[in-house]
């Protein structure tokens, strides 16, 4: 046998309980053949690590690529700290269409903007600044009087800022296929082989209802697993045995696909976030009297679980997790599925009664863990000091036998694996704050979050996840080792390997 690839002169971390370690791999057609015992076989190309350490490819398994790689193609305010600053950048805009703006944060500006503001930048241009968090937009007085509906003075949260995204669309299918290729290649030189992409097609961060065919022409150079947002379910005259009430067209759902594009979960949302101050809570955000915004989307998720999705529920706060669980707990018993496997995306907040039930639903939590690293400051004071350890748990799920899997939400926070599982390890924000002692993981236990617990989350443990024979070829090799490394996130990126195929970052 000729292999295609033979790695060898490394330090290959397997993330295999039964190889833990292995020094060489062997590729063929896309796919791992062996490990060490394929030293000595021929290949037509031989690569020699030179000690560097290799890792099963990275799964981002909540991410957003489109809007990640749009955000290049607007007006970025995210580094201003003064209104001013944010309207002079805005008045630089090109054109003479909308006025788009990306990374508005109004907690770090000595004072909120608002319609009027933003009239003083354009009165006949329609302006839309989106917030940082995506649950959260800025408009100007010309955009609200598209919206006769919505009474507000430019800050629009959740259905009211989907609204008013939905004037913006839609962008080409070739604009988005350039804007995920540049998505892409980030993704790339982080290590990640494969993103989950968070909800397309319609609701809050669409693109077009034609974007899945960008997906399909851009030939990303990483694997993409799409959630569909439950906003395209309609009904169908299915057979009344197939117990199918909404559906998409041909009744495409989740495994449809191959190994570089399928289908994934059904993206359901049922609050918002905490950097909106929009996620839901059964007590109210210190100093206020507001919990959030909570959406009812039981029908959804009844008739998503039903159709035989698996459910990818965004449930933050803690009163939305309740929900969430309440409603997948009702979907099982009128249909039971006993691999269902269904997810809550990002499960922030997580009180410890909420633990147990968690476990018993067979529920994976899907956490962003550099949202603490990044925001952590802002969402301990928010939740106070009670609270804030509940927030993006790491041991508590393991101790209870929940699996975790990885994510980035990108482009909400910093996207890089390793930065992340920094963070699951030290517990510690970018101020310096500790942030749920007694929350920690090892190295290993973080690493299999964006690994295995990845793989699991999307139902490919078969493929991906570990070097495995049998398994694609998907690895990422890095100068050091991530277990005695002094500082993970400082470990560089060689290069990413995708089906066997360098990526040469």
């Amino acid at each position: 046998m000729i292999l295609d690839l033979k790695l060898v002169g490394g330090r290959v971390i397997t993330m295999d309980p039964r190889v833990p370690e292995a020094g060489a791999i062997g590729v063929w057609r896309g796919r791992i053949v062996g490990l060490d015992d394929v030293a000595d076989l021929p290949a037509v190309r031989t690569v020699d690590l030179g000690g560097a350490t290799v890792l099963p490819g990275f799964i981002d398994a909540h991410t957003h690529l489109a809007w990640a790689g749009r955000a290049r193609r607007t007006i970025d305010v995210s580094g201003c700290v003064r209104a001013e600053q944010v309207l002079d950048a805005l008045r630089a805009a090109p054109g003479d269409g909308w006025i788009e703006g990306s990374g508005y944060d109004r907690r770090a500006l000595d004072r909120p903007l608002t319609a009027a503001d933003l009239d003083t930048v354009s009165a006949e241009r329609p302006i839309y600044v989106q917030d940082l968090s995506g649950h959260a937009c800025l408009v100007n007085s010309l955009v609200l009087r598209r919206l006769p509906s919505v009474v507000s003075d430019g800050w629009l949260t959740e259905t009211d800022s989907a609204a008013a995204h939905a004037l913006v669309l839609p962008y080409s299918v070739d604009e988005i296929a350039g804007d995920l290729h540049h998505a892409a290649r980030q993704a790339l030189s982080e290590g990640i082989t494969l993103c989950a992409e968070a909800g397309v097609g319609a609701g809050l961060l669409a693109s077009s209802p034609l974007e899945v065919a960008a997906y399909q022409r851009a030939n990303l150079p990483i694997r993409v697993q799409l959630m569909v947002s439950a906003n395209v379910l309609h009904r169908v005259d299915a057979h009344v045995d197939d117990g199918v009430a909404r559906a998409i067209d041909l009744g495409l759902r989740t495994g449809f696909g191959g190994d570089r594009l399928s289908i994934g979960a059904l993206k359901i949302w049922t609050d918002g976030g905490m950097m909106a101050r929009t996620a839901a809570l059964t007590e109210p955000y210190e100093g206020t009297d507001n919990t959030g915004e909570l959406l009812d989307e039981r029908l959804a998720i009844l008739d998503g679980h039903a159709a035989g999705w698996q459910l990818a529920v965004h449930a933050i706060g803690d009163r939305a997790v309740d929900f969430a669980l309440d409603t997948i707990a009702e979907a099982q018993a009128l249909d039971p599925r006993p691999d269902a496997r269904h997810r809550i995306e990002h499960c922030g907040l997580v009180r410890p009664d909420q633990l147990q039930r968690i476990a018993d639903l067979g529920v994976i939590p899907v956490v962003q863990p550099t949202f603490l690293w990044a925001y952590g400051d802002d969402y301990a004071k928010i939740m106070g000091e009670r609270r804030a350890p509940w927030m993006y748990r790491g041991r508590s799920f393991l101790d209870h036998g929940i699996p975790i899997a990885g994510s980035s939400d990108r482009p909400v926070a910093d996207g890089a694996p390793l930065r992340a599982i920094e963070f699951m390890v030290e517990r510690q924000s970018s101020g310096g704050l500790r942030i749920g002692p007694g929350e920690e993981l090892t190295v290993e236990q973080a690493i299999a979050a964006y690994t295995l617990g990845g793989a699991f989350a999307c139902g490919l443990e078969h493929d991906l996840g570990s070097v495995t024979p049998g398994k694609l070829a998907d690895f990422v090799v890095l100068d050091d080792d991530p277990r005695t490394a002094p500082r993970i996130s400082a470990i560089r990126v060689l290069d990413t390997i995708v089906g066997g195929q360098s990526s040469e970052v």
